[in-house]
Formats: C-alpha cells, sequence, structure tokens
C-alpha cells in the first residue's frame, strides 16, 4: 500500500494538491476551487505592467472562436501553458491546501484497499459486460470530441459565441486531460479488473489506473456545466452522462472504483481551471486604449483637478 500511495501521488497532486476552498466566489456549480486556479490567478495581476501582455494574452477573446484562423495557434499555445500550470500545481499549494492533499490520497488509497471487493457488488455476466462496454463507447475520444465540434458548429452558424466557446473549451480541456492520462497510465502500470493473471496490481504495464474515459468525460461536463451554470438542467445533463459513463466503465470491467474516482475528479479539475482561467483573462485589455485617471491637488492654491491620460494596449 505504501508503495502504491507514494507512486501516485502525482496524480492526487494534479487534481487535490492545490484544492482549496472559495467559498466566496460562485461559479454557479460546486463552491470549491481546483488549486490549479492558484497558478491561473499568478498571471492575472491587475497590478502586473505587462499584463495586458502577459504568457496568457493568447486566450481566445469574443472575436478569436469566430474564425478558424487563430485557433490552432493559440490552441497549441494554450494547452502547453495549462500542461506547465497542471504538472507544478503541486508548488502552488497554499497551507491550507494540504489538508485537501491529503484528503483526495486518502480517499483513493482507501478505495484501491477495497477494489477487489467493490469490484464484485455486479455479477459480471457477460451480457452486463458488454452493454457496459456499449454504453461506454459515449465517453470515448471520437464521440466527446464530436460533441465538442458540435456546440463549436451550432454556435458559429447561429452566431451563438456561448457555444462556440463551449466547443473550443471543452476541446482543449479534453486534449489536457488526455496528455495527463497518457503519462500517467504508464507510471501506475496497473492492470484491468479482467486481466487473466494479476488483476489490479500496479507497474505490471497495465492501462488501468486513471479511467482515460471518465477523465475525459468529466472534464467536458465541467466544461459545460460552468458555462451553462445559469441553468439547471445543462449541468444536470451533463453529469448525468458522465456519471453513466463511469459506471458503465465499472460495469464492463474495465476500471477499479478508484481508476474511475480519481479520473473523474482530475478530469472535472481540469476543466474548471480551463474555463475559469478563461474566464479571468477574457477582461484583459485588447486592444483599444486604457484610462489612467490621477487626481491633481495644489493646496497652496487651493485648487483641484483630475488629470486623465489613455495609453494605447497592444
Amino acid at each position: 500500500m505504501l508503495k502504491f500511495v507514494s507512486s501516485i501521488s502525482i496524480a492526487i497532486a494534479i487534481f487535490s494538491g492545490a484544492c482549496e476552498p472559495v467559498f466566496s466566489q460562485d461559479y454557479g456549480i460546486f463552491p470549491f476551487g481546483a488549486g490549479l486556479d492558484s497558478a491561473a490567478a499568478q498571471i492575472t495581476d491587475s497590478d502586473h505592467p505587462n499584463s495586458a501582455q502577459d504568457r496568457r494574452d493568447r486566450v481566445y477573446y469574443p472575436g478569436d472562436t469566430e474564425s478558424p484562423k487563430p485557433l490552432l495557434k493559440k490552441l497549441v499555445g494554450n494547452i502547453l501553458l495549462d500542461q506547465k500550470d497542471i504538472w507544478t500545481s503541486p508548488f502552488h499549494m497554499h497551507g491550507t491546501d494540504a489538508l485537501w492533499w491529503i484528503g483526495f490520497g486518502g480517499l483513493t488509497a482507501t478505495l484501491v484497499a477495497t477494489d477487489h471487493k467493490t469490484s464484485t457488488i455486479f455479477e459480471n455476466s457477460k451480457g452486463q459486460v458488454a452493454w457496459g462496454n456499449n454504453i461506454s463507447n459515449i465517453g470515448s475520444a471520437y464521440t466527446l470530441a464530436s460533441v465538442a465540434a458540435g456546440f463549436y458548429a451550432v454556435g458559429a452558424l447561429d452566431g451563438d459565441p456561448k457555444a462556440r466557446e463551449v466547443g473550443i473549451l471543452g476541446g482543449e480541456a479534453m486534449l489536457d486531460s488526455l496528455i495527463v492520462v497518457s503519462v500517467l497510465k504508464p507510471i501506475a502500470g496497473r492492470n484491468r479488473p479482467n486481466n487473466p493473471t494479476e488483476p489490479g496490481s500496479f507497474f505490471d504495464g497495465g492501462a488501468s489506473f486513471p479511467s482515460g474515459h471518465a477523465i475525459s468525460s468529466w472534464a467536458l461536463a465541467s466544461v459545460i456545466s460552468y458555462e451553462y451554470g445559469h441553468t439547471k438542467i445543462v449541468p444536470i445533463i451533463a453529469c448525468s452522462l458522465a456519471a453513466v459513463v463511469s459506471v458503465a466503465r465499472f460495469g464492463a470491467q474495465q476500471h477499479y472504483a478508484s481508476d474511475i474516482v480519481a479520473g473523474g475528479a482530475m478530469g472535472w479539475f481540469i476543466g474548471r481551471y480551463v474555463w475559469k482561467t478563461h474566464q479571468d483573462h477574457a477582461l484583459h485589455p485588447h486592444g483599444g486604449f486604457k484610462a489612467h485617471i490621477l487626481p491633481q491637488i495644489a493646496p497652496g492654491s487651493g485648487t483641484y483637478a483630475v488629470a486623465v491620460t489613455l495609453e494605447q494596449n497592444h
């Protein structure tokens, strides 16, 4: 067990290493945020002299999602920045973040310890496994990519910037998740429950931990839920579908409960990070002018004035 806990510390850190409660902020879904926000917050400081041209100036401004030309360039640039913040998120922790880190680590370790028992909750018949595999196709990469592309297409045809944004940010979150899970699976090397020799064994070349379907499904569900957090039905539908995919992967004997919970949590926080980062930086000056208002006081003459200067943004 100690060997397992030490080996997956990186995975736990990604979605909980810098988690902190943010009860003073309401983003429409859950009243807590990932520590990935700490990394994002460091690049949104309005006091920074180059805040209008910081490294996140490549986020998607409202006009950027209307034309396909800048999308690929900005998508690649943003994913590189995302990956840096995701993998370094444990180093951005605050004092209270350690409690969340320990909590998620303990939950994952507990689930691993009980995985072999919980994997037999269902009868695991051939029909169940076949059903699970078929249903879980909803969370496959090509299906989710089609959903994101559909949002973008509908937004482009109807002139709906929010739908276009869901398509772009959802695609970015899924790509980020794909990179993360592609790195973590070989490190954990856990065998799937249906492995004929040593099911559940770590460091054995398997690809069970974490669940790729869960991380991608919950990443897209997170973006959709935050984008449409002002509604009730859209987040419910998005999260319900992600939950169905997760349960189906469990029923198909493709993953243990710990694989699914870890993947789902990482996906949710990655999606939230992508959405939150975009919201922070979409308000940055982008062309036009920035006004500086300075009071002018001359006590000797008893005069007061206000000086207004305009600085062009680039």
